[in-house]
Order: structure tokens, then C-alpha cells, then sequence
């Protein structure tokens, strides 16, 4: 993916340098045309074609974003009424993601979000250890995480 970026851009100063205006309308033009060509050369590019990354790297933002208030909601709903009826507790998550990094990021996305933590990974990187402030059962919190956050974080990673 770095590739592509790399040549795109490349291709877009190139563009400047045939045409001697250097503005930004024309390094967009420019920008414009090696995503065109980035595009057709996506075969011989390592990688699949870096907007689609992109795409869900934003679509992962707004999960991560829907998540972080409905989590901020809940919260308040703890913390505002008169008697304390919630329950806390730890539980194991099993994940399915095999990179180290998508492991380090849906970890680091699990602990932004109010109300839960991650106290550990396991050395395999398959297990999670997590704390949840108000824990229902855990298949809704493991289907919860599985179905939003992992999933996209997966999608991220894929080539």
C-alpha cells in the first residue's frame, strides 16, 4: 500500500514538472491522474489498491466513534443513578485476528472506549484479557466486540 502512495504521488509531481505550473489545482489534477494510473498498475503493486484500505480505515473511525459514545452514554447512566446495581468483571475474549498489530489496535480501541480495559494479551496473541464495568453476559460482550470492532479492524488488515 505504501507503494501505491508513493508512485501516486511521485506520478502527481511529475505532472507538475510536464506542465511548469506548480499550483494545487494541478498537483490535485496530477494527484487525479496516477490514482488513475495506480489503479490500472494495481496488479503489479504489492498490496490491494490503497483506497480501498483507506476506506475502511475511515469506516473503522466511525464504528469506533458510534462505539465511544453509546459506551460515554452508558457510562453516565452508571455514574447518575442513585444506587450502584452494575456488574463489573473480568472476562477472557478469544480473537481471531493473526497480525500483532491488529491485535495491539482493537486492544487499544477496546481500552478508549469508556467502560472497559485490557489488562493483557496472551503470549499466542489469541486471548484478551478484558474488565467491563457493567457486564451482562459474555457472549453479548465477546458478540459486541466481534461484530463491530474486530470486524472492522479485520477488514483494515486484509490485503
Amino acid at each position: 500500500m505504501a507503494v501505491q502512495i508513493v508512485v501516486n504521488m511521485l506520478l502527481a509531481v511529475f505532472w507538475l514538472f510536464v506542465n511548469d505550473s506548480y499550483t494545487l489545482n494541478n498537483f490535485v489534477l496530477g494527484y487525479l491522474f496516477g490514482l488513475l494510473l495506480v489503479f490500472l498498475m494495481r496488479k503489479i503493486l504489492p498490496g490491494r489498491f490503497y483506497i480501498i484500505t483507506f476506506y475502511y480505515a475511515l469506516k473503522l473511525c466511525c464504528i469506533f466513534f458510534i462505539e465511544l459514545v453509546k459506551a460515554n452514554i452508558d457510562v453516565i447512566r452508571i455514574v447518575t443513578k442513585p444506587h450502584m446495581d452494575n456488574e463489573p468483571a473480568f472476562f477472557v475474549y478469544d480473537t481471531d485476528l493473526e497480525r500483532p498489530w491488529e491485535v495491539v489496535l482493537l486492544c487499544t480501541l477496546i481500552t478508549l472506549t469508556p467502560g472497559t480495559i485490557v489488562l493483557g494479551v496472551s503470549d499466542d496473541n489469541r486471548k484478551i484479557y478484558i474488565h467491563c464495568l457493567d457486564f451482562s453476559t459474555k457472549e453479548e460482550e465477546i458478540e459486541g466486540i466481534k461484530s463491530s470492532l474486530e470486524k472492522a479492524v479485520r477488514e483494515v488488515g486484509e490485503y
